[in-house]
């Protein structure tokens, strides 16, 4: 049995000097390669063909960087010979290394991709091309820019996950050496590197590069706090230095009693989860007890299990701090045995348990698959692509329904959470998904079909909201219905960034489809008023040629389901394109309709909106709303807005703010009316005055109940209270008299003063 010391796995020395310089790492010191010839030495595993490749690549991208230097004064060159050096530590094979070695050359120097295919061949192109920034004149803020910056890397990484283990070589030298840069870059890269680059490194398994990244992170995001911690951890390293070895004595007696081979080491946790642990639990230092534990290495699986039960006899467990990450792996591929036991002193200790290659896993995650060659018999780069492919194929799910690059961010960003519940599903299968997930998060995790008709969920066989948060060992069950569509509120509690795009994904098509159809009734009115009929897309034989595609050229929309959407958004007037229509009938001969023109212009006159009738039955969806300021209901007298790219805003016609509207924009009025049969119910806002006694608000809402109605909000102000109260009230009501039966109803309440409508 091998024993290491403790010294060997803790954290480097203080901080020395001012904390804005910090110089940190995790596990031991970096060795810093700056030189082709450093280089070299750790590329013994590559062939001579291979090398020659690599030297080739370099003496390339040398050139390329000729004249350039970093902002600490070294040649430029240093830093792709520092990132090929950290790729090769991960034994990548030599596509990768050259990319590494060139992956600023088409961003800082001009090279092409095509000039690359012809020098280094299409995969290493490839490569480079992913971990090239796109060109920043093209967005307008450097937020834009660095989302889809972001938005190609990773699909680029779907494609060949070589691409995101160059970029976090690349991040972890650049955050190394980040010292000689102006502080508020430090601020902002070591906040990105945080929140993005840090979980990337998590969820794919780099447990080694992802604790460096977060610490190194924290040291330039708050530099006087990670150096008062640190040096808390170097004093109560001494202090518990005594511990420490009674621990390891212990631990290495009991293997040798139990003739147990077991590699023993210290470890340390770093400053950076120290300081996340005193913040979740509202500690200060010393309440942190947990600040080290201890790795025990074995050689194979079922001496895992046994070396936990000589663990267990020599100290006593905690009870419930026991997991068991080899028989349900973490998402991200790791695999250990976690236990927590009360050491002779009395502090808690937390014991890691796992075999070489789960070691090996834990600490390089898919690089260890280059590494270590895991399944020696297949492709190093296909298992490591195998490993990550959920949470790849994720991706791409979202960029299929995320074409912006800011909102795709902000899924990703979701998805990088690295806590997570494991719950079955009613075939026991094991699901991972994020802290705080529902069964809508669970529901999309299966199928999006399944997550798009759900309507009820069992949780262990008990039905359920579909907002529950589940917890691990939940045997999930999702009941579905063929008429079911996923519903806006969801965005307000799923937790998958899957779950999240597809919801949005949904409700923007179904918002476009009913914009189109009210476009598409929008333009026929309009042309009925110019004593025309909607034009065929594709005219019959004999008749002259179709007008849509010069009203497309005219109108800047690819097609004609594009223009009808922006005719129903608002974007374009209606009145506008049938005009245009008629001219370019009349320029083929053909007249209006008298009989069609007199009905479409019946009953217009100066103060009438010019565009056609579009009746409000309720079912219009997101293309018509209704306004906020003046809530209608069936039976008001209304009128139309269309809102720039807002679709269709219903008004009462004695709104102030409607008709300030139409003072400043005449031209986007429409006449609406209601229909004889709305399909629902709408809200309105009226108020209550009321004596403030006991039970009044039982009381309103009984009286609204009695009358048929409903209430959906409810708002008593902040005022103080007093003899009279007055409560704001949403109301859903079927139309006018439908209110007034409410009115009336609440008025013979004897602790009711006043009721009525709320108007702007």
């Amino acid at each position: 049995m091998g024993i290491r010391s403790f010294a060997a796995d803790l954290l480097p020395s203080a901080l020395q000097g001012r904390p804005r310089l910090p110089t940190v790492t995790t596990g031991q010191t970096p060795v810093e390669v700056n030189t082709f010839a450093d280089l070299a030495d750790k590329l013994g595993y590559l062939g001579k063909s291979d090398l020659k490749k690599v030297r080739d690549a370099y003496k390339f991208a040398d050139q390329a960087h000729l004249g350039q230097f970093r902002a600490s004064g070294q040649p430029y060159i240093t830093h792709p010979i520092a990132v090929a050096s950290l790729v090769a530590d991960w034994k990548l094979d030599a596509q990768a290394i050259m990319a590494a070695l060139m992956h600023d050359a088409m961003e800082d120097c001009g090279i092409t991709k095509v000039e690359l295919i012809e020098r280094f061949g299409a995969p290493t192109a490839e490569l480079v091309d992913g971990l090239t920034k796109l060109d920043k004149l093209q967005f307008s803020t450097r937020a834009e820019s660095d989302a889809e910056s972001f938005r190609k890397m990773l699909l680029a990484m779907s494609r060949d996950v070589r691409v995101i283990l160059i970029k976090l070589a690349d991040r972890l030298h650049n955050m190394r050496t980040m010292a000689a840069m102006a502080v508020n870059k430090r601020a902002r890269i070591a906040r990105e590197t945080l929140d993005i680059y840090a979980p990337i490194a998590h969820r794919l398994g780099l447990n080694q590069t992802y604790r460096e990244l977060q610490e190194l992170s924290f040291a330039y995001i708050n530099p006087w706090r990670h150096a008062a911690l640190e040096k808390a951890v170097l004093r109560a390293r001494g202090y518990r230095r005594d511990i420490v070895t009674r621990v390891q004595d212990d631990v290495g007696k009991a293997f040798v009693h139990n003739k147990m081979k077991a590699e023993v080491s210290g470890r340390e946790k770093t400053v950076y989860s120290i300081y996340r642990k005193m913040r979740e639990k509202h500690a200060g230092f010393a309440q942190v007890s947990d600040i080290f534990g201890f790795r025990i290495v074995v050689p194979t699986l079922p001496e895992c299990y046994l070396a936990l039960g000589v663990l267990h006899q020599l100290y006593k467990p905690v009870p419930g701090r026991f997991k068991d990450y080899i028989a349900i792996p973490k998402p991200n591929g790791y695999k250990s045995l976690h236990t927590t036991l009360v050491s002779p002193l009395g502090t808690a200790v937390e014991f890691q348990i796992r075999t070489e290659e789960m070691h090996a896993v834990a600490e390089a995650g898919i690089a260890a698959h280059w590494l270590y060659k895991v399944g020696r018999d297949a492709n190093p780069g296909d298992v490591a692509q195998r490993l990550g492919a959920l949470w790849l194929k994720s991706l791409l799910d979202i960029q299929d329904e995320t074409r912006d690059a800011a909102e795709f961010l902000e899924h990703v960003k979701i998805d990088l959470v690295p806590d997570a519940v494991y719950v079955f599903t009613p075939k026991s299968k094991i699901l991972a998904l994020p802290r705080g997930a529902t069964p809508v998060d669970f529901a999309y995790a299966i199928h999006s079909d399944v997550g798009d008709h759900c309507v009820a969920a069992k949780i262990n066989g008990e039905a359920s909201t579909l907002r529950a948060e589940l917890r691990s060992g939940d045997v999930v069950e999702v009941l579905t219905a063929p008429g079911a569509r996923p519903n806006p509120a969801w965005l307000n509690f799923v937790r998958t960034g899957r779950a999240r795009s597809k919801i949005r994904h949904y409700l923007k098509n179904m918002e476009l489809e009913e914009s189109q159809a009210l476009g598409h009734k929008m333009l026929s009115q309009a042309l009925r008023a110019e004593g025309l009929t909607m034009p065929a897309r594709e005219p019959a034989a004999g008749e002259p040629p179709s007008i849509w595609p010069a009203l497309l050229r005219w109108s800047g929309n690819r097609t004609q389901a594009e223009l009808l959407i922006d005719i129903g958004l608002g974007k374009k007037i209606a009145t506008i394109v049938a005009k245009r229509v008629a001219q370019s009938l009349r320029e083929q001969g053909q007249k209006p309709d008298a009989v069609m023109l007199s009905m479409g212009r019946y009953g217009h006159d100066e103060n009438t909106p010019a565009q056609g009738l579009v009746v409000i039955d309720g079912a219009e969806g997101a293309s018509v709303s209704l306004a906020p300021c003046c809530r209608p209901i069936p039976g008001d007298d209304i009128v139309g807005y269309l809102g720039r790219g807002e679709g269709l805003l219903v008004h009462t016609a004695d709104c102030q703010v409607g008709k300030r509207l139409y003072e400043r924009d005449p031209e986007r009025w429409m006449q609406v009316e209601w229909a004889e049969e709305p399909t629902r119910a709408f809200e309105t806002a009226i108020t209550v005055l009321m004596r403030n006694s006991k039970g009044v608000l039982a009381q309103v809402a009984q009286a609204v109940s009695s009358a048929e109605a409903d209430i959906t909000h409810i708002d008593m102000g902040d005022e103080a209270v007093g003899e009279t109260a007055e409560m704001r009230l949403l109301v859903s009501v079927r139309d006018r008299l439908h209110l007034a039966d409410v009115l009336r109803t609440l008025k013979r309440n004897p602790t009711v003063l006043r009721a009525q409508r709320v108007r702007p």
